[in-house]
């Protein structure tokens, strides 16, 4: 990938639109429509780590209602040509092909690699990754199940949008009532997945989401962990210019 000169890389995670409820995410939606519409005018791509609704899930013909106003200004900076990269997370881990066919939207399933201008990146959301949470590991593995996501479908939608919503927001540092607690560096699986990823190939950046702390941790000499934070209790966002990424905030409501 190359960074044309005067242009930028912006990547955010972790929205949860739709949590707790429709009125009080419609503010936070709104606030990053405008971000959204910032960035447009410098941005060379946009990468979105996942987590972007609180529940997401496409049935063959149907897809959540709602999130009309950040799904258009998303295709709106699609359609100028501005490459958008979207990691699924584990509150939108059953996105199928919508982004892609209506938006123009590449979705990843997996962490992947990037070099832009020589600069090494290894991004992703972060669920499920380094030591420990093995019970969140052997969930995953049923809800990607393509046995389980079958039998899911066949549950009319507005029983399925609400089962998946309600499920969703009973965790309380989605609704924001409470907020995610730094374990140390030497206790953040991330960071340990991060190290070990090192090991075994350099990179300069590795850039997660999930946990909903903004966190700029050195790995290396020259390797840096970052981890976005989220939209519901500090949003903040990272931007790289070619030549350095700052982990930096955007507006409080």
């Amino acid at each position: 990938m190359e960074l044309l000169k005067g242009k930028k890389i912006y990547f955010a995670s972790d929205n949860h639109l739709g949590a707790p409820n429709k009125e009080k995410s419609a503010p936070r939606e709104r606030i990053f429509v405008e971000w959204l519409d910032t960035i447009k005018e410098d941005a060379g791509a946009l990468f979105l780590l996942g987590d972007l609704f609180d529940f997401w899930f496409e049935y063959k013909t149907v897809v959540p209602k709602g999130f009309v106003r950040v799904l258009g200004k998303l295709a709106e900076i699609a359609d100028s040509g501005i490459p958008i990269h979207f990691f699924v997370g584990n509150h939108d881990l059953w996105m199928r092909d919508y982004f892609e066919k209506e938006i123009g939207i590449k979705v990843y399933h997996k962490p992947t690699d990037f070099v832009v201008n020589g600069t090494r990146f290894f991004i992703g959301h972060g669920d499920g990754l380094g030591p420990n949470d093995m019970g969140f590991k052997r969930i995953k593995k049923i809800f990607t199940n393509r046995f389980f996501q079958w039998c899911f479908r066949w549950i009319h939608p507005d029983l399925g949008m609400r089962l998946g919503h309600y499920l969703s927001v009973k965790n309380k540092l989605i609704s924001g009532e409470e907020e995610a607690a730094f374990l140390g560096e030497d206790k953040e699986w991330l960071v340990l997945y991060a190290k070990r990823k090192y090991n075994e190939q350099a990179r300069d950046y590795f850039i997660f989401g999930h946990r909903h702390i903004p966190l700029d941790i050195p790995i290396e000499t020259n390797a840096r962990y970052i981890n976005l934070g989220d939209w519901i209790n500090h949003n903040t966002y990272a931007v790289y210019d070619g030549q350095d990424l700052l982990l930096k905030p955007w507006k409080t409501f």
